[in-house]
């Protein structure tokens, strides 16, 4: 029996990890059934930690990991599923193809930032979305040292006042002058055709969020959306102007472009559609996680959000279901009851909500701390140690804050 697991991420890996801690409870050898993890790299990007300085150090490397849980690592790029066929097409780095036989598959492809056709978006906007996006930020920010001053060398723009839009806003201040320098007036500005900022986030932590970017100056531009960029300046839906030379764009993902390979229905993010044990619905032998699913957190009407918070508990069941399902016994239903969020708000601090109606816990260095400690422990990958590792991944523990 194979079990084929795609994609390395958070929800990637966990799938991994708790696969294989069922086969090990039942007692039975990676001969009878194998894992086996399909992704370009053996290595977890820290995703939400791009945002930072030194993006290239944001890495945590899980080969070590797979060979303590014996998870066979394929290194290589899903192209196709062919569910008919209960298949994978890999494409490897050599540049060939390779056909991949499942008995169970499970679908952690993740998501990718959304890039509508804005002339000159493709062209010169920078992003935070993955590691070669965030290192060509770094890198060019490092560069604007070189350039004569002007305007728009030292204003950034970025496209989107949400969580990602936020996170990567209120840490420029600092960045650009760790660059220019302190004495160098810059500016941060964030554009969004939404009327209010952190649209997703409700009134209650909206204040606390306002007042940070009031501390950090960071200028905001609701109601109006970039309709257009070039090296030097970008173009408001209001019609304004703006000269810059650094443009982020953070407005909004979807689910990475496996998922349409996949014959079941799907929602507006292209995430596929799932039951309560993570099963595509309608689709046999495939399961969807993370990112690439929608799949529901409770009996109350709450969804599973585009999250390494969600994507970590996810992946745990999925794993645990689809390995389920081939030794015999009954598959654990997900559920993720718990929900925080916890938002850097660079040199301002942060903020940490607890709950849907997102409840405003911790605010300043305080939430600042939980953050860190968040980024730098809680979302790494367990020590290659085997019995710690497949530990980790007990789908009614692992982390539901």
């Amino acid at each position: 029996m194979r079990l084929v697991i795609i994609g390395a991420g958070f929800a990637g890996m966990y799938a991994a990890l708790s696969s294989a801690r069922l086969r090990d409870i039942k007692g039975v050898t990676p001969g009878e059934l194998e894992i086996m993890l399909v992704a370009p790299e053996p290595t977890l990007v820290v995703r939400p930690r791009l945002y930072e300085p030194k993006p290239e150090t944001l890495t945590a490397p899980l080969l070590d990991v797979f060979k303590a849980i014996d998870v066979t690592y394929v290194r290589g790029t899903a192209e196709s599923v062919e569910t008919p066929r209960r298949s994978v097409v890999v494409a490897t780095p050599e540049g060939g193809r390779r056909s991949i036989n499942y008995d169970r598959l499970v679908i952690a492809t993740g998501s990718r930032l959304f890039r509508p056709n804005v002339p000159g978006l493709a062209q010169h906007a920078f992003s935070v979305d993955s590691l070669e996006d965030a290192v060509a930020l770094d890198g060019h920010l490092k560069s604007l040292a070189s350039r004569p001053a002007s305007d728009a060398r030292n204003t950034v723009v970025v496209a989107g006042g949400g969580f990602t839009g936020l996170e990567a806003a209120t840490e420029m201040p600092a960045r650009l002058r760790a660059v220019l320098g302190e004495n160098v007036k810059t500016r941060v500005i964030i554009a969004d055709r939404n009327t209010a900022i952190a649209p997703d986030m409700g009134a209650g932590p909206r204040p606390v969020i306002e007042e940070a970017l009031r501390t950090l100056g960071v200028e905001t531009r609701l109601g109006a959306g970039i309709v257009a960029l070039d090296e030097t300046s970008v173009t408001l839906s209001s019609g304004e102007r703006i000269e810059t030379a650094t443009v982020i764009w953070a407005a909004g993902i979807r689910a990475a472009p496996l998922t349409a390979q996949v014959p079941g229905e799907r929602d507006n993010f292209g995430r596929l559609v799932v039951d309560r044990e993570l099963r595509v619905v309608g689709v046999p032998s495939v399961f969807a996680t993370g990112d690439a699913a929608r799949a529901a957190c409770d009996d109350d009407g709450n969804y599973a959000l585009m999250s390494c918070q969600h994507a970590t508990r996810m992946g745990a069941f999925a794993g645990n279901n689809a390995a389920a399902e081939l030794l015999g016994e009954a598959p654990t239903p997900y559920h993720q009851k718990a929900y925080v969020t916890c938002l850097d708000l660079g040199e301002a601090g942060a903020l940490f909500t607890r709950g849907w109606d997102r409840k405003v816990e911790h605010v300043g260095a305080d939430a600042k701390k939980i953050k860190q400690e968040i980024n730098t422990v809680w979302i790494y990958p367990p020590k290659p140690m085997r019995a710690a590792a497949l530990a980790s991944a007990d789908p009614q523990r692992v982390t539901d804050l």
